[in-house]
């Protein structure tokens, strides 16, 4: 059997930017669709990810598990990517009868954390949002559009942001974050 790969195959970067760009590699995600108030969802997820249903616009994470909110009937949920398939039938085990929809969708997505002291202000060139951080304090989590693509972004510290987008647009969104944190592009708004 072949080892999962990445478009991006784990690239960083960090050379002459504000910031460090790090593709994190194959990594287990589930769309899990239902009533996020359901006690039945909460205790799956609980018991699965470990981290509670987030409350709507946030985060909740536990380790290498996340819980995001992605929106008013769905959540992404992240894993080690090993453990997605049986994560995602657990879920539908734990869920049946309810309506709800549980998929693995490790290889459809690709994540890329960027962290340094430049984060803030690459994160706020590429996303129509206030990201200041009062608007956006750690453990915020949004869908939006960042450099001309659908993604969900979220704060996980003070100088470190996750993306999270479609593998077919990985390329792009890196490149453009490399090209938009160089010293010389940095507007010192932040």
């Amino acid at each position: 059997m072949s080892e999962p790969q990445t478009v991006l195959a784990g690239a960083t970067a960090s050379e002459g930017l504000t910031v460090t760009i790090e593709e994190q590699g194959p990594t287990g995600m589930i769309t899990l669709r239902g009533d996020l108030s359901s006690p039945a969802l909460i205790a799956a997820v609980k018991e699965g990810f470990g981290a509670a249903v987030p409350a709507t616009l946030t985060a909740a994470f536990n380790g290498d598990q996340k819980a995001v909110w992605m929106s008013p009937d769905e959540l992404l949920l992240f894993c080690p990517y090993a453990n997605a398939p049986a994560k995602a039938a657990a879920l539908g085990q734990a869920l049946a009868g309810e309506h709800h929809m549980a998929v693995d969708v490790s290889d459809t997505r690709a994540v890329i954390l960027v962290t340094g002291r430049g984060a803030q202000e690459l994160m706020a060139k590429g996303a129509p949002l206030d990201l200041s951080d009062k608007a956006f304090p750690i453990g915020t989590a949004r869908r939006t559009h960042f450099a001309e693509i659908a993604v969900g972004i979220w704060r996980t510290g003070d100088e470190a942001w996750e993306i999270v987008c479609f593998q077919s647009y990985a390329q792009h969104l890196f490149d453009w974050l490399v090209a938009s944190s160089g010293d010389a592009a940095s507007v010192g708004y932040f």
